[in-house]
């Protein structure tokens, strides 16, 4: 069982940058890979970024890519979400998930735990 507490979330302008954490609770955490999704009002639940269980191996979505970094520390149970260059269209729920195993997916269907989600918003 892993439970995944999502912070960092915040109103910011255009340009500017947020870093979102996910802190998660457990002594396995080096066994998920971590995923970070999002989801805007009246849109579907999209990938954002997948990290593997050892930080070794990213991906990224096409729409973030060059903008947004995900890093972990396994030793803090942790991972983050630094987000640049902040667009209006980032603007949704941001959500932090695991998943047991070596490399994380971008089909949200392929995880097993959820945090609650965080608000980005991202003024013009």
């Amino acid at each position: 069982q892993v439970q995944l507490v999502e912070s960092g979330g915040g109103l910011v302008q255009a340009g500017g940058s947020l870093r979102l954490s996910c802190a998660a609770s457990g002594r396995t955490f080096s066994s998920y890979a971590m995923g970070w999704f999002r989801q805007a009002p009246g849109k579907e639940r999209e990938f954002v970024g997948r990290i593997s269980w050892n930080g070794i191996s990213t991906r990224y979505a096409d729409s973030v890519k060059g903008r947004f970094t995900i890093s972990r520390d396994n030793a803090k149970n942790t991972v983050w979400l630094q987000m640049n260059s902040l667009k209006p269209e980032d603007t949704a729920v941001y959500y932090c998930a695991a998943r047991s195993g070596i490399y994380g997916y971008a089909d949200p269907g392929e995880y097993d735990y959820w945090g609650q989600g965080t608000q980005v918003t991202v003024s013009s």
